[in-house]
C-alpha cells in the first residue's frame, strides 16, 4: 500500500474565536513585517503565534506543528492524529502530515516553501535540532528570527481581543466568588480550587457555546504554600488565621486572564494586617501609575521606592505586572510588556497589563506568608480601565 506523506482532511464547519477580518488584519501586520525584512515565508511554530495568526491552538504531545505564512498563503500544518479538527479551527488552509516516514513534517514545509528562500522563524521556540532540519530541508538563502517583531505586534490588542479579555476578567471574578464561598476551616485546598474552576468553566461554556474548553485552572494556596505565586494546589486543610492566596485563571480560546487576591481565614493578626495593608497601598499606587507615555521601568522604580520607604522592598520576589493575550502557564509570553526594571517599553492605548505587587515574608517572621493583589487594566487614551471587579483588601477578604 502506498501511504502518503501528507493529505488534506476537511469536514465540518469552520469555527473561529474571532471574525475572519480579525485574522486578515493580524496576517496583514505580519506580512508587512515580512516585506520590510525581505522574508519570503514565515514558519511559526509556537502555540501562541499559531493561535494568534490562525485561531488554531494545537496540542503537541511531542509532535511539531506550524503555521506557514507567505504573501499569498496561510496554511496550518498539523499531525494526522488530530484529523480535521485543525482545519475546522483555523483561518485559512490546513495540511496534515503523516507519521509513516520520519520528517514528513519538514517534507511538507519544503513542498510549500521550496528551497533557497529567505525564511522567518521563531528563535525563542524552534529547538536546535529542528533548526538543523530547517536548514537541511529548506536550504534557505537566509534566516531571520521574527519572534520579537511578532511579539511587538501582539502587544496592542484589537477591540475584539479586548472584548474577549473583558469576558475573561468577568469569568475570573465568578471563580473568585465561588472560591470565597467554599472557604471554611478544615476544607482542603484542592476542594476549594475545584469549586472555582468548575464555576469558571460553566461560565465560559455559557458565554462561548461554540468554543473549545480546556486549560482553565485555579491555584489556591494556604499558609506556607502562599510563599510562591505559582505554587500548585495541595490537600492541605485550612486552619483559623491562615493567610490564603486566591488565583483564578480562565482560558478562552488561548487567551489568559487572571484574578489574584490575599485572604485570611477568620481573623488577621496585627503584623499580617500591617503588611497586607502596605501591599494593598502599593497595588493602588501602582494602578494609578499605568497610563500612556509611561515606561514599564518607570512604573517599577516608583513602586520600588514606595516599598523601600517602608523597608519592604527586600520581600519583593518578581515584577509588578505583565501583558495579557494569547498566553498560558505553559505557552506564550509577551516579555516586552512586563513591569520590571529592565523593560523600557512605553505604555500605549490598547495594551492590557496587570498590576500585581507581591511580598513574601519568610516563615518564622511576624506576618509570614505571601501577599498578592492582581487587577487587569486596559490602557486608554486618558489613563486606564480596570476590568477586574472582585474586591481586594481586609474589608472584604477575611472569610470563613
Amino acid at each position: 500500500m502506498e501511504r502518503p506523506q501528507n493529505y488534506r482532511f476537511q469536514q465540518g464547519e469552520k469555527i473561529l474565536p474571532f471574525a475572519e477580518t480579525e485574522y486578515e488584519a493580524r496576517l496583514a501586520g505580519l506580512r508587512a513585517i515580512m516585506a520590510d525584512k525581505n522574508i519570503d515565508a514565515c514558519i511559526l511554530t509556537s502555540m501562541h503565534n499559531v493561535a494568534y495568526y490562525s485561531g488554531f491552538l494545537y496540542c503537541s504531545f511531542g509532535r511539531p506543528y506550524a503555521l506557514i505564512v507567505t504573501q499569498s498563503e496561510n496554511i496550518t500544518l498539523s499531525a494526522g492524529i488530530d484529523a480535521a479538527q485543525p482545519w475546522r479551527r483555523c483561518y485559512g488552509d490546513n495540511i496534515v502530515y503523516t507519521d509513516w516516514q520520519r520528517n514528513n513534517y519538514w517534507a511538507v514545509l519544503k513542498s510549500v516553501i521550496g528551497t533557497g528562500k529567505n525564511v522567518g522563524f521563531e528563535g525563542d521556540h524552534l529547538s536546535i535540532s529542528q533548526m538543523s532540519l530547517l536548514n537541511a530541508y529548506l536550504m534557505p538563502r537566509d534566516t531571520l528570527d521574527v519572534a520579537p517583531q511578532a511579539m511587538t505586534q501582539r502587544l496592542k490588542k484589537s477591540p475584539a481581543e479586548i472584548d474577549l479579555i473583558r469576558a475573561g476578567a468577568a469569568t475570573a471574578d465568578i471563580g473568585g466568588y465561588a472560591i470565597r464561598d467554599a472557604i471554611r476551616i478544615g476544607a482542603r485546598e484542592i476542594d476549594v480550587a475545584m469549586a472555582g474552576r468548575d464555576a469558571m468553566e460553566l461560565e465560559i461554556a455559557r458565554r462561548y457555546p461554540d468554543a473549545e474548553y480546556r486549560d482553565t485552572w485555579v491555584w489556591f494556596q494556604s499558609g506556607i504554600n502562599t510563599d510562591g505565586a505559582h505554587n500548585p494546589v495541595t490537600s492541605r486543610c485550612l486552619e483559623g488565621g491562615d493567610i490564603l492566596s486566591l488565583n483564578t485563571f480562565p482560558m478562552i480560546s488561548g487567551y489568559y486572564t487572571a484574578l489574584e487576591r490575599t485572604l485570611f481565614v477568620g481573623s488577621v493578626d496585627v503584623a499580617s494586617m500591617a503588611i497586607w495593608e502596605a501591599n494593598v497601598a502599593a497595588h493602588e499606587y501602582g494602578m494609578g501609575l499605568l497610563k500612556p507615555g509611561v515606561s514599564c521601568a518607570e512604573v517599577t522604580h516608583k513602586i520600588n521606592a514606595f516599598f523601600q520607604e517602608r523597608d519592604l522592598l527586600k520581600y519583593r520576589t518578581f515584577g509588578y505586572g505583565h501583558s495579557f493575550g494569547v498566553l498560558s502557564h505553559y505557552y506564550g509570553r509577551e516579555a516586552g510588556l512586563e513591569l520590571r526594571e529592565d523593560v523600557d517599553t512605553v505604555l500605549e492605548p490598547g495594551m492590557v497589563i496587570s498590576m500585581e505587587p507581591m511580598l513574601t515574608i519568610p516563615e518564622g517572621q511576624a506576618g509570614a506568608g505571601g501577599y498578592r493583589e492582581h487587577d487587569i487594566l486596559v490602557i486608554t487614551e486618558e489613563g486606564n480601565d480596570n476590568i477586574t471587579g472582585f474586591p481586594y483588601g481586609p474589608d472584604h477578604n477575611v472569610v470563613g
